[in-house]
């Protein structure tokens, strides 16, 4: 546990400062040296009047604020870190992107940037803040990666490499005062011989324990159905591993009753009891769950949830339950899930953490207490459109009361966790908001951060305005800070016919490509790379060299799923070509379902959906290519967008690509104010689209509830 700190200091140690300012020396490049004003508003919660607050903004200070508002002025960056404290609050700590801030700036002449309006929490006698973040592991693709790209751990330089893996969340854990993941891997010096009988295990280096306890985690939990991959062997190892590194866990153990014991941690004078669940044994022999005589996760049956929790709380002791269950990729918690949940509120649980479907999902307010039903992952290797967008969970708890909860965006850049800026925030603020408003959950805001308190929230009505130009279907509905559900749509003509759609690509708009050190991963890149001499918008594009008689691929480097079967779909890039008429053609391949991950790479069914000629100009054009999801047959695709010329001499062109997005729509068109009956979408849109152009400009407003 990190000590807790006296009245009357801030929170900034030594540690902090040196990595602050050297992750701003190495985010400081391709930006011409120049000033910016930043500014920003600061409460502090149930205060009216200010006291003195301190800002740290990219390692410039502001140490003597007096007003709800600060102004400082630092070098122009790609990326703005600060970190705001006062005494006797809860310090803050935010990211933003150059980008976004822009976005947000009513006076980006006078460089001008406004940092949302961010809330201290108020620091209280047994208050507690606990810092949650979902699915852990350091194995597989970290070490032994696909497509010739970068390796992340070495084995000569194994703790360095896990330290840098975890290196750019740190700044936002350690400012808890006790931190918490789901551990889900073996851990072993070596991969150990023998494995549980299923088709995906996991195992990574004891770096793993060393690095995520640097980064400030206190406590892990080993209730999930990877504890046991490598049977009693792998258990012992871990738990051995676990015992050396000093850092707690439970959730496992050699027997039944060793798994389903609690971990104690004392704060102030008052135990917190927490326990590890996994929601199913497995269909294998031997299963993933502890037995009378047997190791493994403890299983988190109805009757033992109720066991545990029921003697914990009558105890008198604040009990916060994880549970690993639920399907994978699923928006929704199971219904059995979500009863094994509230069954633990129920018997005295005070706060509820879930995770296993790789996703994150919504949140709840039951009997006044927390429920995260899909914690996503945190460190991890996937690559599909929903699972590197996650967030780290601050809750703060006054004993068995819920006080607050912020949820802090967060990218997995390449699998490593990077705080989520742009289009990768909005896209994970938008999943939050949609999947809690179905349980009535409305969020406030602090700077880039979502809050949930334990009242009724009014909501915040916005509007947004889309205006089309003539021979225009296509628009994009971005916004910066991300406002909330779609409830309304005002149309300028009559019989206007329009859909909604989600962009089911990250990074396409190619501002976070080189954002901390970690690469992106999951684009095939042939003979293209980042460019920052020309942007659709923002500040940069890919560049794609052409030369005579040969293609280049810019598109996805592997399958993705999962997707909606037969649903509509549009491919969408912008173009600028000043060369000279450049073939393009748009494929789909897909991976069926005996089939094996490379054999379908290299040999899998590829569609041609469309073949264009891009004829030269000197303004970005629009590639807007409609399709459907395969209706059977198939487990995932890829889309690969193929460019090739044919001019006569040797010198290349370069052609460059912006804003690439696969959207993904609603299955028919509304007209009028109406909207479908299919709400799903709603609060997930990023794009809209109109069913005909017209020869002339036409505006659409669009209300949301936040």
């Amino acid at each position: 546990m990190k000590p807790l700190l006296k009245k009357g200091t801030f929170l900034m140690p030594q540690k902090s400062i040196l990595f602050l300012l050297t992750l701003v020396v190495l985010l400081v490049n391709t930006f011409n040296v120049y000033a910016v004003t930043v500014s920003g508003t600061v409460n502090l919660e149930n205060k009216s009047l200010i006291s003195t607050y301190k800002v740290t903004l990219n390692g410039i200070d502001i140490t003597a604020v007096k007003t709800n508002n600060f102004v400082i002025e630092v070098p122009a960056n790609r990326i703005y870190q600060l970190m705001i404290e006062a005494d006797g609050f809860y310090p803050s700590y935010q990211t933003f992107s150059h980008f976004e801030l822009e976005e947000l700036a009513t006076n980006t002449a006078a460089q001008q940037l406004i940092i949302p309006e961010i809330t201290l929490v108020e620091r209280k006698e047994k208050r507690l803040m606990f810092a949650f973040a979902g699915d852990v592991m350091m194995g597989r693709r970290f070490s032994k990666p696909y497509f010739n790209e970068p390796v992340l751990i070495t084995k000569d330089s194994a703790l360095e490499d896990t330290k840098n893996i975890i290196q750019h969340a740190k700044p936002y854990m350690e400012l808890a005062d006790f931190a918490v993941v789901n551990l889900e891997t073996t851990i072993a010096e070596n991969k150990p011989e023998q494995r549980a009988p299923k088709s995906v295990t996991f195992f990574s280096p004891p770096e793993t324990l060393e690095a995520i306890k640097w980064a400030g985690i206190d406590y892990v939990t080993l209730g999930n159905n990877h504890v046991y991959d490598y049977l009693d062997a792998g258990l012992n190892s871990t738990l051995k591993n676990l015992d050396e590194s000093g850092l707690p866990y439970s959730g496992a153990g050699l027997d039944q009753v060793r798994a389903l014991m609690p971990y104690y941690e004392q704060f102030s004078g008052q135990q917190y009891a927490l326990l590890g669940f996994v929601g199913w044994q497995g269909n294998f022999t031997p299963h993933q769950a502890a037995g009378p005589t047997k190791g493994g996760a403890a299983l988190g049956t109805r009757e033992n949830i109720i066991q545990t929790v029921t003697d914990a709380s009558n105890k008198g002791h604040p009990t916060i339950v994880q549970y690993h269950g639920s399907l994978e990729y699923s928006e929704e918690p199971s219904r059995m899930t979500e009863s094994r949940l509230k069954t633990a509120i129920d018997q005295g649980a005070d706060l509820v953490i879930a995770h296993h479907p790789h996703v994150t999902q919504g949140f709840e307010i039951y009997k006044d207490k927390l429920i995260a039903y899909s914690m996503g992952n945190f460190i991890f290797d996937q690559y599909f459109h929903a699972t590197p967008l996650s967030y780290i969970l601050y809750v703060w708890m006054d004993g068995e009361k819920f006080h607050r909860a912020e949820i802090v965006p967060l990218y997995l850049k390449g699998y490593v966790p990077i705080p989520a800026t742009g289009i990768q925030r909005n896209a994970l603020t938008k999943r939050t908001r949609t999947l809690s408003q179905r349980r009535s959950i409305h969020f406030t805001t602090s700077g880039g951060h979502l809050v949930i308190k334990n009242i009724t929230a009014e909501p915040n009505i916005t509007q947004q305005v889309i205006s089309f130009k003539a021979n225009e279907t296509l628009k994009s509905i971005y916004q910066f800070p991300v406002s909330g559900i779609i409830n309304k749509v005002n149309l300028s003509e009559k019989n206007t016919a329009y859909r909604l759609g989600e962009n089911l690509l990250n990074g396409g708009d190619f501002e976070t490509f080189t954002l901390f050190t970690s690469d992106e991963r999951g684009w095939l890149l042939e003979a293209a790379k980042l460019s920052n001499t020309v942007a659709q918008s923002g500040k940069y594009s890919m560049a794609v060299d052409l030369i005579k008689n040969q293609t280049s691929i810019v598109g996805m480097q592997t399958f993705r799923r999962v997707f909606n079967y037969a649903n509509p779909m549009t491919y969408q890039a912008k173009v600028l070509n000043k060369g000279r008429p450049i073939q393009a053609k748009l494929y789909m391949q897909f991976r069926g379902k005996n089939e094996k991950f490379f054999d379908a790479l290299k040999e899998g069914k590829k569609t041609l959906l469309k073949e264009l000629t891009i004829e030269p100009g000197m303004s970005w054009q629009n590639i807007q290519i409609d399709f459907n999801t395969p209706r059977v047959g198939y487990v995932s695709y890829r889309l690969l967008l193929e460019l090739s010329t044919k001019k006569l001499d040797k010198s290349p062109d370069i052609v460059y690509l912006d804003n690439i997005a696969l959207i993904q729509w609603q299955a028919h068109y509304n007209t009028e104010n109406s909207l479908s009956a299919d709400t799903s979408i709603l609060g997930l849109a990023t794009h809209i689209g109109l069913a005909n152009a017209t020869d002339h400009e036409q505006k659409i407003t669009l209300q949301y509830n936040d």
